[in-house]
């Protein structure tokens, strides 16, 4: 499954290891895009909780079966 997590604020790429190796894009608008596939239901909720614990604000969070519509 493909995940995009929309956080407020910015993280730079070395933030990379911490989120599964998801993609890190920072937005123009002041918010951060982590992307891309996670093995399992297990995983998205091991960055949902690091997003907690770093006291992240979560934006969004969209999936999708198909790699294309993750980006």
């Amino acid at each position: 499954m493909h995940y995009r997590i929309r956080i407020n604020g910015h993280l730079g790429p070395s933030w990379r290891e911490w989120f599964e190796l998801l993609e890190i894009v920072e937005e123009v608008a002041g918010t951060t895009l982590l992307y891309g596939q996670l093995a399992d239901q297990a995983a998205l909720y091991s960055v949902l909780l690091k997003i907690r614990n770093l006291g992240l604000t979560l934006r969004s969070l969209e999936t999708s079966e198909d790699e294309e519509e993750s980006k």
